[in-house]
């Protein structure tokens, strides 16, 4: 990663490199992107979260210069994507769910049609070819046809076409999508190198366990911003009653049952499990105990745990009058 470090342009910038006030994108009568407003700052792992269809690709596309706003204003590196945006263009890198390869292509010569895209120059394009297979783990397959690779390969060489150019701002769109657990683990830790290097990362995921990665989150429901600030910040604002986990046999029938207590607060299931938020921790532990057996229904254990974005997520969705709040 020095190498991608010397690359980077010694021209300063302002403390936020992405400025979005009051943006909005409808197509026909829907609206994708309803009045949205946030900041990036230089150097910053930003990490954009809502479950599919929620806006955010078509947040990351004009921001990208792709599409137009139907209304509001974004600056991104210093230029107005409304008026500038092939400016904005020649100063991002950008990596889309479907990794934008050609898959006729071979690994060296995906590289070089990227590099000539940038604007490099051959002796730019070699140099950092040696770069991105090294950084990519692709070394000796720089003659394998892209579309031999795993899914997880192809991941890493879209991103070193992304950032051929070394940009400042890198968006990722979904960049983990159909990735196995280990290249997803993989990912974040070059996602995290380039951070390090003063590179600001602008990625979109539905992965709650990914976004614990970033050092700021805006989550986004209906195409508009629910919730905003750091993991940590999230879990301590917007959980503020224990949750605790049930591990039980008939875990439908027994969230039914539960929902209807008025002790429950929240609840929800959690792959085979259910999490409830509640009152208070003991008393809630005393009567899901005594109700699963007069259900005669096999309570394996219950625990408090420690919330998750995910918690926070399905808390604010349930709740909508909390995003009030912000």
């Amino acid at each position: 990663m020095s190498h991608y470090k010397k690359f980077l342009s010694d021209k300063p910038m302002s403390e936020n490199v992405i400025i979005v006030n009051n943006l909005s994108k409808k197509f026909g009568s829907f609206t994708a992107v309803d009045n949205i407003s946030f900041s990036v700052a230089e150097g910053e792992i930003f990490g954009f979260l809502g479950a599919n269809g929620a806006g955010k690709s078509t947040t990351i596309r004009i921001l990208c210069g792709l599409l137009s706003p139907s209304s509001g204003s974004a600056v991104v590196a210093g230029y107005d994507v409304n008026h500038q945006a092939e400016l904005v263009k020649t100063r991002i890198g950008y990596m889309s769910q479907k990794f934008s390869l050609y898959e006729d292509l071979t690994v060296k010569e995906n590289i070089i049609f990227y590099g000539g895209i940038y604007g490099l120059s051959n002796a730019q394009i070699e140099e950092r070819m040696g770069w991105i297979v090294e950084m990519t783990g692709l070394s000796g397959s720089e003659n394998r046809l892209t579309r031999e690779l795993a899914v997880g390969w192809k991941q890493r060489l879209a991103l070193g076409c992304a950032v051929i150019h070394q940009p400042r701002i890198v968006f990722l769109d979904e960049p983990t999508s159909g990735v196995d657990p280990v290249f997803r683990k993989n990912f974040w830790e070059l996602i995290n190198q380039f951070s390090e290097q003063g590179t600001t990362i602008f990625v979109t995921t539905h992965y709650l366990d990914e976004a614990e990665y970033c050092n700021r989150l805006m989550l986004i429901h209906r195409g508009r911003i629910i919730a905003g600030g750091s993991p940590g910040e999230l879990k301590e604002i917007y959980i503020t009653n224990p949750i605790l986990e049930i591990e039980c046999d008939s875990a439908l029938e027994v969230l039914e049952i539960l929902q209807k207590e008025e002790w429950v607060i929240e609840s929800s299931i959690f792959g085979t499990y259910l999490h409830i938020m509640v009152r208070d921790e003991l008393e809630a532990k005393h009567k899901i105990k005594k109700i699963l057996s007069e259900k005669s229904i096999n309570l394996k254990r219950v625990d408090k745990i420690t919330p998750g974005l995910e918690d926070v997520f399905i808390s604010l969705i349930e709740k909508p009058e909390q995003s009030d709040r912000l």
